[in-house]
């Protein structure tokens, strides 16, 4: 690969899964640009495409799939030895990993805390989990566990103890007519629309946390595709474009001089899990999952 470097082969073996550039830019916390960048410098090092682009959609080409074959058990072995030692620099023979699909996980100590203290050899390495393919982690190896919003329902995973609950709220730009209020039904959703995009989610997921219909039966637009981030989603929400259904942590890590937000009186509070793969016989999923069951739900 002469001079590209290891992150660059990241990008690629992801995009080569993903087969999407905003995708891959989420899943790696990087811009889209720097994923256009990384494949064109790789392109250009091989002389040949690795992936045929058009409007409508993504592809490798011969030459992209010969080169992720070859790569992906190469650049998996590399990553699992640099984290090997990185554990044995730091005393610990394993680390577990749990993806979070929440903002508060400073308020999560406890479990944390607790796992840490019964397996004083063991690393957690916390990491946000994208919304946009929310069980792909799981299902790639790349996480022991996944704090998610339930339910989920799915054949390959199994879900364990609820960590917290907590109510829902509207996000509004803070100019909007609905910023005055004090709490809102789930039918301005139907009046104002809401905020979509191109996910892996789910049908019966994303409904259980942004509804398809509201309580009286109307139909909640899905009016945006463009929304693969936080991010993409304050800024739609602060044009006063849409309003949008959140969980109330973000009153408490995304505080906003652009954004209100307004309480749900008709929502039903949002339940957030433990879920992790069925095949997945790790001792210390288990030994978390224990500790979580007996430690019993938090409240904020």
């Amino acid at each position: 690969m002469g001079r590209v470097e290891l992150r660059d082969i990241e990008i690629f073996l992801t995009l080569s899964e993903e087969l999407h550039f905003g995708r891959t830019a989420e899943r790696l916390h990087v811009s889209a640009a720097r994923v256009s960048q990384a494949i064109k410098k790789q392109e250009r090092s091989i002389g040949a495409e690795l992936f045929e682009r058009t409007s409508r959609q993504v592809r490798l080409t011969p030459v992209g799939e010969q080169l992720r074959d070859d790569l992906l058990p190469v650049f998996r072995g590399l990553k699992a030895s640099v984290d090997r030692a990185r554990l044995a620099a730091q005393g610990k023979t394993d680390v577990l990993r749990i993806n979070l699909l929440v903002s508060n996980a400073q308020e999560l100590r406890p479990f944390w805390d607790a796992f840490r203290s019964l397996n004083p050899t063991c690393g957690i390495r916390l990491r946000y989990n994208g919304f946009i393919d929310p069980f792909g982690p799981l299902r790639r190896g790349e996480a022991d566990l996944l704090l998610a919003w339930l339910p989920v329902e799915e054949p390959d995973l199994t879900v364990g103890p609820v960590l917290f609950e907590e109510p829902r709220v509207a996000a509004v730009a803070s100019d909007h007519r609905l910023a005055v209020r004090s709490s809102v039904s789930l039918e301005v959703f139907a009046d104002n629309g809401v905020i979509g995009g191109e996910s892996l989610q789910p049908d019966y997921w994303e409904n259980s946390f942004m509804p398809f219909y509201t309580p009286s039966g109307r139909k909640i637009e899905r009016n945006f595709c463009v929304a693969t981030d936080l991010d993409s989603l304050f800024m739609i929400i602060s044009s006063g474009e849409a309003v949008h259904s959140f969980a109330s942590q973000v009153t408490r890590f995304h505080v906003r001089p652009d954004i209100t937000y307004v309480h749900l009186h008709d929502a039903p509070m949002l339940r957030w899990g433990l879920v992790w793969r069925s095949d997945n016989d790790n001792p210390m999923v288990r030994s978390f999952v224990r500790i979580a069951r007996e430690l019993g739900p938090m409240s904020f």
